[in-house]
């Protein structure tokens, strides 16, 4: 090797670096990393600002959907809450109407009970189909006219047809299904009767109409038991006093008082019994359960004589009006014995009771005894 070509190379290595700086910087292959610049340009800063907006553009829009997605889905689990409570509150108002439904028809079976009206249909009953739909069952021919005939009724109508006579049947029955059965007892009557325990009768008058019914029907059984009473009483004698001139008379005296009552039965089943006879009435019946005939008696008195002033003698002295004559013509204190005679004939049927009651439950002070 001579000396101009290894000159040459030497000065060609310590040339190749400044040849780089002039050039703009190019990389060579295998060389250490460019070194950060000191200035940029505007285009540059734009756009790394650009880039970084971009950036915080898409994080805020990311935690929006976030948010959004967050919101949803409270929102739907708390539909979903609340659909659950309105479902509890309809189940709830579902069955707490159903016990009182149940409640409101035991209450209204035990009225009809008490007072003596037709038994409630069931719901079987409502719900099964009637004879209009055509799915009930049919009866035959030869049957449904013995039936007929069984309650009375014409076995064929002019121009009537096997249906018409079915339909006919069936409303005979209803018919008589509705219709109230009279009791059994002296006196037969579409009251239902008390038991013992429920007789006993309070000595005010009920505002309600519940009450004023049920208190029509202690009275009906009241005054049945005391004929049913007395007439065992009077089939318990001797045959000799029975058949003798004053034990006939006591038999028809009770018979009379029992046929004399029955206008009275009527009325009480109609319930159109005024305040001016009921309320003396349940005073009356009061008393003598209390076994306080005397004050029993003196109810009656007051009912049947009335509290009017009765004029002896000379009621008008002079041509002057005195006050004190007011007092004989006052239409309140009006005997009740008085108005008709049916009114009059039962309520000396309810003193002959009272008369044989103090005989069969004798008071515990002698006192209350009628003379």
């Amino acid at each position: 090797m001579d000396f101009a070509a290894l000159m040459s190379k030497e000065i060609s290595k310590a040339k190749a670096p400044d040849a780089s700086k002039a050039s703009g910087g190019e990389k060579r292959k295998g060389s250490p990393a460019e070194p950060t610049k000191k200035y940029l340009r505007r285009g540059e800063v734009e756009a790394a600002r650009i880039a970084a907006y971009n950036e915080d553009q898409e994080r805020l829009r990311k935690e929006r959907e976030d948010r959004l997605a967050n919101k949803r889905k409270h929102e739907e689990e708390e539909a979903d809450r609340r659909r659950e409570r309105e479902e509890k509150k309809r189940r709830l108002a579902e069955e707490s109407k159903k016990k009182r439904e149940e409640e409101e028809e035991a209450q209204e079976r035990e009225r009809r009970r008490r007072l003596g009206l037709p038994e409630l249909p069931s719901k079987s009953d409502d719900n099964s189909p009637g004879p209009e739909d055509g799915q009930e069952e049919d009866i035959e021919e030869d049957e449904l006219i013995e039936k007929l005939r069984e309650l009375d009724e014409p076995a064929r109508l002019f121009g009537e047809n096997h249906r018409s006579r079915l339909r006919r049947y069936r409303r005979l029955v209803q018919r008589a299904a509705s219709q109230q059965k009279l009791t059994d007892g002296p006196i037969p009557t579409t009251l239902e009767p008390v038991s013992g325990g429920e007789m006993i009768i309070s000595a005010k008058i009920p505002k309600e109409q519940d009450g004023r019914l049920f208190l029509l029907r202690q009275l009906a059984s009241y005054f049945n038991m005391v004929l049913s009473e007395w007439e065992l009483a009077l089939a318990k004698r001797d045959v000799t006093v029975r058949q003798s001139f004053q034990g006939k008379q006591a038999y028809n005296a009770m018979l009379q008082s029992r046929e004399n009552m029955k206008p009275l039965y009527r009325r009480l089943e109609k319930a159109d019994l005024e305040d001016g006879l009921l309320e003396p009435i349940v005073e009356i019946v009061h008393k003598a359960q209390q076994r306080r005939y005397v004050d029993a008696n003196d109810a009656y008195l007051r009912v049947s004589i009335g509290k009017a002033a009765w004029p002896i003698g000379v009621t008008m002295v002079g041509i002057h009006e005195r006050s004190a004559r007011e007092k004989l013509h006052q239409s309140d204190q009006q005997a009740h014995i008085l108005s008709d005679e049916a009114t009059r004939k039962y309520l000396q049927s309810i003193k002959r009771c009272l008369t044989f009651a103090q005989v069969r439950w004798p008071p515990e002070d002698q006192l209350q005894i009628m003379g």
